[in-house]
């Protein structure tokens, strides 16, 4: 892999960051999920987990095992030398396709109480915030926040917004919504600042599944809008 602006760091004495980049951008998120591939596929002794970001890996150890089973003096600078190999063996071309999703979305009303405000500030009808956000396509860069919480690009500039100045301190799960140059969904009851524009109808995080997010880093995500009522067919029973 091309290492240009890498930068490898300790957090602490359990944690090694790989910066890959200061810019968001699809070929550097491309760049973390082969890095994490790699570091996934290729566990050390004393490997807990390592987590991807924008445009970083973080490496997560335990410095006792990695001195004793990898037989170092120094735990820390083996794992950022493991860092390094990482880096240099990552393929970006073995990554699995991008999957295509649609999630389903219910706009306005209660569903998206944010909504024509969104449209009053960005001097457009509902209608339109909705066309626009239904015509993007979106990648999925990173899972975080909150379990299952996709953090995406791709929002047409035309729904670049700041955050809301007073956040709420509870979101229905499935929420959809939009801040600044991200769109995300909110796979469970949270406090937030991003702006409602709907909900969806399915659920973005199911603990007990062998898969437990919907979502994953590298997805591909369409939005498209339905009905109440179809929003409460695909809901069934469900809460």
């Amino acid at each position: 892999m091309e290492q240009t602006d890498i930068q490898i760091q300790t957090c602490n004495e359990m944690a090694v960051h790989i910066s890959l980049g200061q810019t968001i951008s699809p070929h550097i998120q491309r760049q973390v999920r082969a890095v994490g591939a790699y570091i996934e596929s290729h566990p050390f002794a004393g490997y807990k987990e390592c987590v991807v970001s924008y445009t970083a890996v973080t490496i997560v150890y335990d410095p006792f095992i990695v001195r004793t089973q990898e037989k170092t003096d120094n735990a820390q600078q083996f794992v950022k030398s493991y860092a390094q190999q990482a880096v240099q063996h990552a393929d970006m071309d073995s990554l699995p396709q991008a999957r295509d999703i649609v999630i389903p979305v219910c706009y306005g009303g209660a569903y998206g109480p944010d909504l024509e405000e969104v449209a009053q500030t960005l001097d457009m009808t509902p209608e339109e915030v909705v066309r626009i956000h239904t015509s993007g396509t979106y990648l999925v860069y990173m899972i975080g926040f909150c379990p299952g919480y996709p953090y995406m690009g791709g929002l047409d500039k035309q729904l670049w917004i700041p955050r809301r100045q007073t956040p709420r301190l509870a979101i229905p799960a499935r929420s959809v919504a939009i801040a600044g140059q991200q769109a995300g969904i909110y796979p469970m009851e949270t406090p937030g600042g991003w702006h409602l524009l709907g909900r969806t109808a399915v659920d973005l995080f199911t603990p007990d599944a062998d898969t437990p997010s919907l979502l994953q880093a590298g997805d591909v995500v369409h939005f498209k809008a339905i009905t109440e009522e179809e929003y409460k067919q695909i809901r069934g029973d469900r809460p």
